[in-house]
């Protein structure tokens, strides 16, 4: 598997650019810390396991959480949800997935078995890039491949939107979703620094397409017109991320429930201190 082999390759350079997963973890462990309660059974589904134990445990959600367990083989991480979990339903409080979901073919089935996995009133924390993401590095690499040879392929891989967070999660089954995007910016000398990063993230699947690789005229037009509209004035050039954070619960009986529709005591309009349109002048 392509992405296997990537993820393996990259193992030896992650530590130099693994700023993104450390950011979604100190996410991910902020939020476990504004949640008052034990997670005795914690399972971390990342593609690169280690990076959140290393926020939590130095985190004040350290002494709720037990021992992290790492159950996933490389083909599983490299593919999440192709196979089935190895975890029994109803097994686990605590689930971690970060900037791995992207990657799966089907992102509601795998979802769906994590919150299998689940106890009821369990809780996942997932963490996935958005559509936003590498967006400059989408055009220019297009533009550059239509002029070189007439047609070019998508050489980046379509990223979740944002905004569809809460509803896959609800989609899965989950209960009390909740979905949060981070944009942001990283600032490269050049567009083979970001390269050699999106390498050491065994990320390099999107330069690669899967029919005809990207010639050297190809990557050095990119590079120019990179440079040409997205330069900024120090001369480094903008590569924009974009990480959706996504929380939700295994229902369970004593959750919070939604009120009935219609049974609102309370006016939107009155709710918002909207003034009811009469027709008159105001005062």
């Amino acid at each position: 598997m392509r992405r296997q082999a990537r993820l393996a390759r990259s193992a030896a350079r992650f530590a130099q650019a693994d700023f993104l997963h450390a950011r979604a973890a100190a996410n991910a462990a902020e939020s476990l810390e504004a949640i008052l309660r034990d997670f005795p059974v914690a399972v971390d589904l990342s593609a690169h396991s280690g990076v959140f134990e290393r926020a939590v445990r130095t985190s004040d959600a350290a002494a709720r959480l037990g021992p992290v367990v790492t159950p996933l083989s490389p083909a599983q991480r490299a593919a999440p949800g192709a196979e089935a979990l190895p975890l029994a339903d109803g097994s686990a409080d605590l689930i971690v997935s970060l900037l791995t979901l992207h990657c799966a073919n089907d992102l509601p089935g795998a979802l769906a078995q994590i919150r299998r996995a689940l106890k009821p009133d369990g809780l996942f924390i997932g963490a996935l890039f958005g559509a936003g993401t590498l967006k400059e590095l989408r055009g220019v690499l297009t533009e550059a491949e239509l002029a070189e040879r007439g047609g070019a392929q998508a050489r980046v891989s379509p990223f979740a939107d944002g905004y569809d967070g809460a509803a896959l999660l609800q989609r899965a089954g989950f209960a009390l979703p909740v979905s949060d995007v981070d944009r942001f910016t990283v600032r490269y000398s050049d567009l083979f620094a970001l390269i050699r990063d999106l390498r050491a993230m065994g990320e390099t699947n999107v330069l690669q397409g899967t029919m005809r690789p990207l010639n050297r005229r190809i990557v050095a037009r990119a590079a120019a017109l990179y440079a040409e509209r997205h330069g900024l004035e120090d001369g480094r050039i903008p590569a924009t991320f974009e990480i959706i954070h996504l929380a939700g619960w295994k229902p369970h009986e004593s959750q919070q429930k939604p009120l009935p529709r219609g049974s609102a005591k309370t006016r939107l309009a009155d709710a918002l201190g909207v003034r009811e349109l009469t027709g008159e002048e105001p005062d």
